[in-house]
């Protein structure tokens, strides 16, 4: 046997990362455990681990709740304004998955063209047509806003057969769309609002965040709890609400689409944290919005940065304020440049940037070091790296041609080409700069010169991809013709 099976590099990986003194602004909102539900928190590791347990008699089952699983499922809908919710083991990206397969097989959807790759996923999944919506761009930060409720109505009229509207509310950015307008264009024709809102589980709890999706009139949303709400990373809900989603479609497609293994670890914290969120939610995010005004107004006085507000929204889009995006590009510096700093040399952790931005996360598991941490280095990286001129916005493709729909293109013929001999050929795969993870281009749309120029940017640069087989993007698959 291989002397290097008594090595476990990602265990190891882990410790190591926990043995620093880290500033830690990102998901899980939990804040490694700062933050855990109580009943979780007084475990100790044997303890926690006597709850991994399986389908046995007085314990439910995910699949058929009849017990403790259903009671838990009917509390997170009592509480999320839902008439019925699910526990999902396998992130949101199942949950739209199995939106998308209970209600739009083969049918049209009207889908934002900043969705995330998860929901391509559930188009191939269910072979269904993208209508793509655009939404506004924020001038001054080259980020994807709402999308206007007459661009949906619009969508909808040229489209009438769509089974249904997708939105993205919050995106990566913590930016909302005009919720309310989505449902009222989507209900006027019957249609139902379906709403990836990964990023706003916690929004209904405090007076000060937008609202969530089901107050808005959604007729489904699905919420990584995981992210600001306190449970365990893969940990999600789906909830529904009114007649126009038929609740037995989408049981049936989970009982597809999910584990047949679901882990009670991840259960009983979604159990627990929608207990926290009821009971203490507002107490813990009013504390979270203190940290996180007062750094927002920290940074704001930090010549070279913008952080994006309210006054730079267009009409109808709203901010979560417990999400602090960051412009860097008057630096000189990229938002990767600056993350790879962050970490290296003050071990301060955001959740993601890009060719522009940082984005820190101020959770409920935040503290007020994380959030001085973050200050203190963005304050001396002003002074110590500026350069003399502003980096220019990398701004993905606005124009895209669909030649085949993505579950045909997925499955079609393919081959790998080199990227530069890529022009005018039909994609076979999703490309993605992971995070945030919206493609480039999905499978099924041509290869335009402009995708191969912002791919070689992306390459230069060293970002990371999903969704493709060639990761460094020295070739693509396409279909073959």
């Amino acid at each position: 046997m291989s002397e290097r099976q008594g090595q476990a590099p990602l265990f190891e990986a882990l410790c190591r990362h926990n043995e620093k003194n880290t500033c830690n602004l990102h998901i899980p909102g939990h804040r490694q455990g700062r933050c855990i539900p109580e009943g979780l928190m007084f475990l100790d590791n044997k303890a926690l681990f006597s709850l991994d347990l399986t389908e046995l008699p007085g314990l439910d089952d995910l699949h058929s709740p009849s017990g403790p699983i259903r009671l838990a499922q009917e509390l997170a809908a009592g509480l999320y304004g839902a008439d019925r919710s699910f526990f999902l083991v396998n992130g949101t990206s199942v949950g739209l998955h199995a939106l998308l397969v209970a209600i739009a097989a083969e049918k049209q959807v009207v889908v934002p063209r900043n969705a995330h790759r998860s929901v391509l996923g559930g188009l191939i999944l269910a072979g269904a047509d993208p209508v793509y919506v655009t939404p506004e761009l924020i001038p001054e930060f080259g980020l994807a806003s709402g999308i206007a409720p007459a661009v949906i109505r619009t969508a909808l009229e040229n489209n009438p057969k769509a089974a249904a509207v997708m939105a993205v509310s919050p995106n990566y950015y913590g930016i909302t769309g005009d919720l309310q307008g989505y449902a009222e264009a989507a209900h006027r024709v019957d249609k139902p609002l379906l709403v990836d809102e990964a990023h706003g589980a916690h929004l209904r709890f405090h007076p000060a965040l937008p609202e969530d999706a089901m107050a808005c009139g959604a007729d489904a949303a699905v919420q990584s709890t995981h992210k600001l709400g306190g449970s365990l990373t893969q940990s999600s809900v789906l909830h529904l609400q009114g007649q126009r989603i038929e609740q037995q479609g989408v049981a049936a497609a989970l009982r597809l689409l999910q584990t047949t293994s679901p882990s009670y670890l991840l259960m009983v914290s979604l159990d627990l944290a929608r207990r926290q969120l009821a009971l203490r939610g507002k107490g813990l995010l009013d504390q979270a919005l203190e940290l996180s005004y007062g750094l927002r107004r920290r940074l704001s006085m930090i010549d070279g940065l913008r952080v994006l507000s309210p006054e730079h929204l267009p009409g109808g889009s709203s901010l979560d304020p417990t999400r602090l995006v960051i412009s860097v590009r008057r630096l000189g510096l990229s938002g990767y440049q600056v993350q790879q700093l962050l970490a290296e040399r003050y071990r301060v952790y955001v959740e993601m940037a890009d060719a522009a931005h940082v984005v820190a996360i101020v959770s409920i598991g935040a503290a007020p070091a994380d959030c001085a941490g973050l200050a203190r280095a963005m304050e001396d990286i002003a002074v110590r790296e500026r350069k003399t001129k502003p980096i220019p916005f990398l701004v993905p493709p606005d124009s895209f041609t669909v030649l085949m729909k993505p579950r045909e293109a997925w499955f079609a013929k393919f081959r790998q080409v080199p990227l530069d001999e890529a022009g005018g050929r039909i994609a076979a795969e999703i490309i993605a700069v992971y995070p945030p993870g919206i493609p480039v281009v999905n499978p099924g749309e041509k290869i335009t010169g402009d995708v191969i120029n912002y791919l070689k940017s992306v390459r230069k640069m060293g970002l990371s991809c999903h969704g493709l087989a060639d990761p460094t993007l020295k070739t693509i698959s396409v279909v073959v013709e």
